[in-house]
C-alpha cells in the first residue's frame, strides 16, 4: 500500500527571497510514494548536503544550504552574498509528489515553502509552475552535494599541469589549499608562502577563485609556487571523486589534481 503524505500546497515565488515564498495555508494536496516504479525517491541516494548560488533580485546570489534526511526533515541556510553576512536558518518537513521527482519544502514557519527536482546528487529549483527554469540563467537555479563536499577539507596538491608534485627537503610546506564555508575564502600554502583568496562556487560545479595573495618569503620552488598560483586563478570548474579534487579550465586539460589529507 502506499505510503500518503499529506503536506501544505504551496505557491513558490521567487525574486530577492530566493526560494522562500508566501501561500495560504488552506488547500490540500496528496504526496504519494511511489511503488515499483524507479524514481528519484527510490534509487537515489537523495539525502545529504546540497549547496549553490541562487539568483538573486538585488544582491549578488543567495548562497544556499540544504540539508536532506531520511526521516523527510530539512534545514536551509541562506546568506545574501554582498548585502548582508546574516546566515538564516530555517527547518522543517518535505514531502514527494507522486511521480517521485520533486521535493516541497515546508518550513515549520507558517506559509513559507519552495520546490525542487530531485536529481543524481543534485536539486534543481522550480518556478511557480513546477517547471524548470529556462535560459542563460538555468545553471544558477541548482544546487549539488559536490558543492558542499568540496568544503573544510585538507586538499593536499599532487598533481600541477600534468606533473606529479612530489615534496622533498627543497619545500618549506606542502602545497595545499582548504576552502572555507564560513567567509568564502580559500587558504593555504604554495610550498612556501602561505596564500589565500576569495572563492565562490556555484551550480554544476562551476568555482571561481580570485583576490589571490601570498606572503612574500623567498624560497627554493617559487617558480612551482607561481605556477600554482597561477592554476587556480585559471580554473573554473572542477570535480570530486572520492578522496580526489580536480581543478579544470573548460574542457581543457585538468591544472590541479588534489588529494584529502584527513587530519587527526
Amino acid at each position: 500500500m502506499k505510503n500518503i503524505i499529506t503536506v501544505i500546497a504551496i505557491v513558490v515565488i521567487f525574486g530577492c527571497k530566493g526560494t522562500q515564498s508566501s501561500a495560504p495555508p488552506t488547500d490540500q494536496v496528496e504526496m504519494e510514494k511511489p511503488g515499483s516504479t524507479h524514481t528519484s525517491q527510490n534509487s537515489l541516494d537523495w539525502d545529504g548536503i546540497y549547496r549553490g548560488i541562487l539568483p538573486c533580485a538585488d544582491c549578488e546570489g543567495i548562497q544556499t544550504t540544504i540539508y536532506l534526511r531520511k526521516d523527510l526533515s530539512f534545514t536551509t541556510k541562506t546568506k545574501y552574498l554582498g548585502k548582508s553576512d546574516t546566515v538564516y536558518e530555517s527547518s522543517g518537513k518535505f514531502g514527494w509528489n507522486e511521480k517521485g521527482n520533486t521535493i516541497l519544502l515546508i518550513p515549520s514557519e507558517k506559509g513559507q515553502g519552495s520546490q525542487y527536482l530531485v536529481g543524481e546528487n543534485i536539486l534543481t529549483q522550480l518556478d511557480m509552475q513546477s517547471k524548470k527554469i529556462t535560459g542563460k540563467n538555468a545553471a544558477s537555479n541548482i544546487l549539488t552535494k559536490s558543492n558542499y563536499a568540496i568544503l573544510e577539507k585538507y586538499w593536499k596538491l599532487v598533481e600541477l599541469n600534468g606533473r606529479p608534485v612530489a615534496v622533498d627537503s627543497t619545500f618549506v610546506k606542502e602545497p595545499h589549499i582548504i576552502f572555507k564555508e564560513s567567509d568564502n575564502r580559500m587558504n593555504g600554502n604554495g610550498g612556501c608562502n602561505n596564500i589565500s583568496g576569495s572563492v565562490r562556487i556555484e551550480g554544476l560545479n562551476r568555482i571561481a577563485i580570485s583576490k589571490t595573495i601570498s606572503t612574500k618569503m623567498a624560497c627554493p620552488r617559487m617558480d612551482l609556487e607561481q605556477e600554482f598560483l597561477d592554476a587556480l586563478q585559471k580554473a573554473d570548474n572542477f570535480n570530486i571523486n572520492g578522496d580526489m579534487l580536480v581543478l579544470n579550465k573548460a574542457r581543457m586539460a585538468p591544472l590541479a589534481r588534489f588529494k584529502t589529507v584527513y587530519m587527526k
